[in-house]
Formats: C-alpha cells, structure tokens, sequence
C-alpha cells in the first residue's frame, strides 16, 4: 500500500505561507528544478548539433515559457493556438515548430511569419502544397512502434493517429514529387515510455526515412522521456538514452555523408517533479468497517485529471502543525460531484482504489500532490462543478515566491454567455 512520502520541494512553513498567502488549491512550481531540467535536456548528448524544444502543452503558463526561451529552449506546439500563445510570450515564429491533429484554418499565414510546419498526414500534406509549392516542408511520421503506459499515452503503433504511417512512405513521395516540396525534417515521436532500447530502435527506424530524403538535415525524435515520480518508478536518464542515439548518427554520417541536426521536444521531464498541487483536507468521511475511509481535498479532477484518466500515480503528503499519532489507510476524493474523482486510483486502472497510508488527518490540514508540473495546469476538467481555474504560483531559487497566475474571478465563468 503506497505510504506518505516527504514533498519535493515544500515544507510545512513555505506551504502555510503560500497557503496564507494566496489561497488553495494552486500550483506550485519550483525554479531551480526547471533550471536544473533545462541544462540537464540542453547537455543531451548529439553528434551534429541539437536544438531542443519544449512541450509546450505540458504547462503552457507564460512564465515558464519565458523561463524556458531564457534558457534557449525552443518550443513544440500542438495547436495554432499554442503558437499564438508562444508568440505572445516572446518567441520567434522560426523558434516554434507546429506539430498539429488539426491543422490551423491560418496555417499559410503562420508559415509566412516563419513557423516551421511538420505534416501529420497526407490531407495536410496535400493542403501545404497546394499553398506553397516548391516549398520546404516537415514531416511527422509513425514509424510502426511506440513505447508508453498505455494506449492513452503511446503515440506511435497501428493504435495510434499521430503521424502518417510509415507504410505510406510511396504517397507521400508521389506528393512531394506532384507539389515539387522540399522536406528538410523528418519528425517521429514514440510517447510516455522509460525503455532506452525502444527509443534507440526508434532513432534507428526514424534514420531510415531521413534516407528516403536526401534534402532532409534534420530528425525530430520527439519527447516522451518517463519521470520517476514515485519512489518505485523507473525514470529516463537522458545521458544513457541519447548517447547510442548520437553514435547512429554518427554512423550514419560516415554511410551517407549527411551529418543530421538533432531535436527532441521533451514535456513531461522538463516538468512533471517541478510542480506540485497545494490543498488542502476540506471533510473525511467513512463507509464503515467494510468499506473505505475517505479524505477529501479541496482539489480534484479540476486541477489534477490524470489519475481519474490514466490511473496516474502522484505522491501525496500531509502537512500538518502538529504531527498525528498513528496512520489511516485513505482513499482521497477530490471535490467533484463525480464519482470517477479519485486521487489514490490503482496504478494504472482508474476504476479499481488503492488507499494511501496516511497520517491520521484533521480539517484543514495543508497536502501536497507532487509531480504535477506536467499535463494537469494544462490538462484539467477545468470549470467542472463552476469550480474557478486555480491560482499558479512560482516559488523562486531564493525562495521567495510569485504569483503568475491569478486565481479565476467566478464571475468569469459566464462572462462570455449572451443573455437573452
């Protein structure tokens, strides 16, 4: 049974005082850990140069984009929206490449400014040369294969949508061909997963179809890079993943003479343990003898949807004054009026509950859900139950600590209905 585990980067005071200060539930992200992820991407290891760029969907926050175009991180966006977003955080449109399920309706626009556009199928292939033809152009591949948790986090494979299947490879150079294209990027990405060898097969793989373009300089091999984010998980070591990878470049480059630039785009590493969701116990309940105890948190789905969604597992610890005597097995319940609202979920089956050891907890004791930089500001049943968009708060390397998103005014959630 999973036990309370000390927070990453808060402590009773500096959480009582954020608490105090701007209220719960809010995240909490801590700038050393972002500047320590950025240098720990930017070193990875590369035969012919590398330019990273970040996920920008995992938390696209303004001031952790700002932090990370300081740093020399570029971005990946997954929407004309986020490249809107980039852009009004202070990017380049030549620092941002497009990657998208659904292509802008401005995407020729974009292209104009400089975004760089990777293709995701051969509808947007087609549609990008029509516009500009004898252009350059990216490609997104699904090389076959992919490495992640679930179906629900694996982005390559016969299960999944993202990219144009490799086996269309005869199509798209006919298309090329038709729209006289340039492709000068070749993009593949694998999803959530910790197994080196299947990113290195994938890198392999990927290398295969910079060879059916001999125009192509560069080879997006995309993030998916797996945190530890509880004491027993399995991380990425990003040194130990990338250094075969370059020797495959290198080889490579001795076969065909092309010395291909390297990109990665990691989300979650840059992250996940660099955040954290402060709450705090707002009831406890109990279904009797037979049946469970509840803590319940002034959070939930509305801040944190992974565990209802992948049976995702988050540390949690109990902040308390004074320290309980003795321990109680909790199931903890966020606020929804939602039954799937479960923090403790079994790993990886959001239906099945697996309390957590806790220590005995009162009403208004402070608790701290870490690992939730990544995909939870982002990615949230934000609104549900009316409930307002938390505050965001960014805990600075003197410790200090600044707000960087406000806590949402109420009345916005229906600023903009049209009265009758």
């Amino acid at each position: 049974m999973p036990t309370s585990t000390q927070s990453r980067f808060l402590d009773y005071s500096s959480a009582y005082s954020i608490a105090e200060k701007h209220g719960t539930p809010c995240y909490v992200y801590d700038a050393s850990a972002l500047d320590a992820n950025a240098a720990a991407v930017k070193a990875f290891p590369n035969a012919y140069g590398l330019t990273a760029r970040y996920a920008m969907k995992a938390c696209p926050s303004g001031a952790i984009l700002r932090r990370f175009l300081a740093a020399g991180l570029d971005i990946d966006a997954s929407s004309g929206y986020e490249v809107r977003r980039a852009l009004a955080a202070g990017y380049a449109p030549v620092q941002v490449s497009l990657s998208t399920q659904e292509l802008p309706d401005n995407f020729a626009a974009l292209c104009e400014q400089g975004v760089l556009l990777n293709a995701c199928s051969l509808n947007q292939l087609e549609r990008y040369g029509a516009a500009f033809e004898g252009g350059e152009i990216g490609l997104r591949f699904n090389p076959g294969a992919g490495s992640g948790g679930n179906n629900r986090t694996n982005v390559g494979g016969l299960a999944s949508s993202f990219g144009i299947w490799h086996e269309w490879l005869p199509q798209v150079q006919a298309m090329v061909e038709r729209f006289k294209l340039k492709v000068v990027r070749i993009h593949t990405h694998i999803g959530s997963g910790s197994d080196p060898a299947v990113w290195q097969k994938i890198s392999s793989m990927s290398l295969d179809l910079v060879r059916a373009f001999p125009e192509a300089h560069t080879l997006n091999l995309g993030g998916g890079y797996k945190v530890a984010r509880m004491p027993d998980d399995q991380g990425t070591d990003l040194q130990t993943c990338g250094a075969p990878v370059a020797e495959k470049f290198r080889e490579f480059a001795a076969e065909t003479g092309r010395e291909i630039h390297l990109e990665i785009e990691p989300g979650t590493f840059l992250l996940a343990n660099a955040g954290a969701v402060l709450a705090r116990v707002q009831d406890l309940s109990s279904t009797g003898p037979e049946g469970y105890e509840f803590l319940k948190l002034n959070t939930g789905m509305t801040e944190l949807l992974r565990p209802s969604l992948y049976g995702a597992q988050h540390p949690v610890t109990l902040l308390q004054a004074e320290p309980s005597i003795g321990s109680v097995p909790y199931v903890i319940a966020g606020h929804c009026c939602e039954s799937g609202d479960i923090l403790s979920p079994a790993p990886g089956d959001p239906e099945l509950l697996a309390p957590r050891e806790l220590p005995r907890a009162q009403i208004g004791d402070l608790c701290v859900i870490d690992g939730t930089g990544a995909y939870c500001a982002a990615m949230s049943t934000k609104h549900y139950n009316s409930y307002p968009e938390a505050a965001e708060i960014l805990l600075e390397t003197d410790g200090s600590t600044r707000l960087i998103r406000r806590r949402q005014d109420p009345e916005r959630l229906w600023a903009d209905e049209i009265a009758e």
